[in-house]
């Protein structure tokens, strides 16, 4: 059973605040086209429908789906609407990009186009937000999505974009950042722990900001108190950590999805790093995980806009 002080928190936050504006791009299923309306219904988003007009209309009309008070944008495909939803974006006419039924690369290529994209002077990269019944905390983990293989520059933009995200989004501020490895010693045999430890020290330097890291950290260590002290880990993150920072996208994944079928957790996903939150959701998502990530999405758009947290998660 899901605790009622992590995603109904934060869809309740969400709906504290004025409904996002909200590009949808190419919601031709169901799974994709509900998750919009149901989040309009719920008043966190206000969505622009961007896609075939006809395939949207029969989907809603197929699943009894209510798009009346929606505008549509039509075009021809799915490619054609990536490259649309990034055109309104720089038209100021939304906040939010949220993925329909296109695949991730498809809306990904358009978002970080050099030519017309999104891109800022940061590192995109990706936040699963998972809650995770067994576990306290709301759990970060990134990046388990967008950067294959990061460099130490790269991770240091996945740390600082999660940080920022956590900070201003309402969780709570000066995030517990643990940098896993498969190991929490430095060895020269593990290239990630030597990463951790210089990730480490860059935050001592100030190039990261916001937020308490520690690392090399093992998984167990670094949410597990007793774990860290059989090992003798004395921290301020070990065995209570926020934020999870994965070696590459491949553990990154493996990771999230052991949470979400094994440990049974939620997880909404938000990508930073461009010019305005990208919304990325699968088939697999459940209702409450599409809505959550709307939510989450939502909230660090407001803030951003604000520049302070609107409400605490």
């Amino acid at each position: 059973m899901h605790s009622p002080s992590k995603y109904d928190n934060l869809i309740a936050a969400a709906r504290a605040v004025p409904p996002a504006p909200t590009v949808v791009v190419h919601p031709c299923d169901e799974t994709s086209l509900r998750g919009a309306v149901d989040s309009a219904v719920a008043g966190i988003i206000r969505p622009l429908l961007v896609g075939p007009e006809r395939k949207i209309r029969d989907v809603a009309a197929r699943f009894a789906l209510d798009i009346s008070g929606y505008e549509i944008v039509d075009v021809a495909h799915s490619h054609d609407a990536a490259a649309k939803g990034v055109e309104l974006i720089h038209a100021a006419r939304g906040e939010l990009l949220m993925k329909g039924s296109l695949h991730t690369d498809e809306l990904m290529r358009a978002v970080t186009a050099k030519a017309g994209g999104l891109r800022t002077d940061r590192r995109i990269s990706h936040v699963f937000v998972m809650d995770v019944p067994a576990y306290a905390e709301t759990i970060f983990v990134t990046d388990a999505a967008i950067n294959i293989f990061p460099d130490l520059d790269a991770k240091r933009d996945i740390i600082q974009n999660a940080i920022d995200l956590y900070n201003q989004a309402g969780f709570g501020k000066s995030p517990r950042v643990a940098i896993l490895s498969a190991v929490e010693t430095v060895t020269s045999k593990i290239p990630s722990t030597i990463e951790a430890a210089a990730l480490c020290k860059m935050a001592d330097r100030g190039q990261i900001t916001g937020g308490v890291l520690d690392g090399p950290l093992a998984f167990d260590n670094a949410v597990d108190p007793e774990s860290a002290r059989i090992k003798g880990i004395k921290s301020g993150v070990a065995g209570r950590a926020q934020i999870l920072v994965v070696p590459d996208l491949e553990s990154g994944n493996m990771l999230a999805k052991n949470l979400a079928y094994f440990a049974k957790a939620d997880g909404a996903g938000i990508v930073l790093g461009a010019r305005v939150p990208v919304v990325l959701t699968s088939r697999a998502d459940t209702p409450r995980a599409r809505m959550a990530s709307c939510a989450l999405a939502a909230l660090y758009a407001q803030a951003r806009r604000q520049k302070t947290p609107t409400v605490a998660v």
